[in-house]
């Protein structure tokens, strides 16, 4: 069995080495919760709810669901986490931030910019920061950000997503970084969890999958599509969101993008991104629906338990070959 790095809070509250992706427009306090309960980490982007006032209404959703848990059934749930977009354009990041800190959230996953001013008020209370890297460029800022686990977002993964072979990604980062390390990219089963610990990566990091499954927010259309796609279906541009991404091709050609000009550079402005639904700018949130790789091996929609369950017997299988 590979010995992971975890945070010390998180010793024996794990079934399995996995953190359930961010998933915006897709993750919520359904499926946090069900995964938090089966011992897999739990996390869902704060612009996932439209206000600060709504976010803190899942924070208390959250809260009180895995507390409950906890006293029924004498078991530890796995910790749960927020996604805070740290990019200057995002004008709900210290509000959002402030709540997080109010409610003591366990793990807080930054992207688009490592805080240092950020990594502190976390550690302030006890909690942990992780923060998505595309590149060894970003890793070493948020080594500098004085975070406790880099996530390796290599290529293939879904939304956010790098263009790095995750061989290379895990063995530039490892080669500085000696805390907890993820990887997510293409994985959607117990082995090739195993094998990203084979590779040097304390955990993995699961998104795509976790979309096509009972308690996920995405549309039917999306979790059909994904079962229909493969990975030559996906498209990796920065036209959608400022942000090289990767979006299945069919819901772009669906919402009218020009496909000769998916490779134009796209301007980041979360404020302009969160206007209401039914204006254009909404298109890049709701009407295109993001994937990685991995939606070759998705056959099915499942429920997140048989998912986890699945997971864990395929991961402890792979440990006895």
């Amino acid at each position: 069995m590979i010995q992971s790095i975890l945070p010390e809070q998180w010793q024996d509250r794990l079934s399995i080495p996995v953190v359930m992706a961010p998933m915006f427009l897709v993750s919520g306090p359904e499926m946090v919760i069900a995964g938090c309960k089966k011992g897999v980490v739990g996390t869902f982007p704060a612009l996932n709810q439209r206000t600060s006032e709504g976010f803190e209404q899942w924070l208390i959703q959250i809260t009180e669901a895995l507390t409950t848990f906890e006293q029924e059934t004498g078991k530890k749930a796995a910790p749960f986490g927020v996604n805070l977009i740290t990019h200057p354009s995002n004008p709900r990041m210290e509000a959002d931030l402030a709540l997080c800190i109010k409610y003591k959230v366990p793990l807080i996953i930054t992207a688009l910019g490592a805080m240092r001013s950020v990594t502190d008020q976390v550690h302030q209370y006890g909690g942990v920061v992780f923060h998505d890297a595309i590149n060894i460029r970003h890793a070493r800022k948020a080594a500098d950000a004085n975070v406790d686990g880099i996530i390796a977002v290599s290529a293939g993964a879904g939304g956010h997503a790098g263009a790095i072979n995750p061989f290379a990604l895990i063995e530039e980062i490892r080669g500085f970084w000696t805390k907890t390390l993820l990887l997510g990219g293409c994985i959607n089963r117990g082995h090739q969890i195993h094998a990203a610990q084979v590779m040097g990566a304390d955990l993995a990091y699961v998104g795509t999958r976790f979309i096509n499954t009972l308690e996920s927010r995405a549309p039917e259309g999306h979790k059909t599509m994904i079962l229909e796609s493969t990975a030559d279906d996906v498209v990796h541009t920065p036209a959608v969101t400022g942000v090289p991404s990767n979006f299945m091709k069919q819901s772009l050609l669906n919402s009218g993008y020009d496909m000769k000009a998916l490779l134009d550079q796209g301007h980041i402005d979360f404020g302009k991104k969160l206007t209401p639904s039914g204006s254009d700018s909404s298109k890049a949130w709701q009407d295109v629906w993001s994937a990685g790789h991995g939606v070759s091996g998705i056959k099915n929609i499942v429920s997140c338990e048989q998912l986890i369950e699945q997971l864990v017997l395929e991961y402890k299988n792979s440990n006895c070959r």
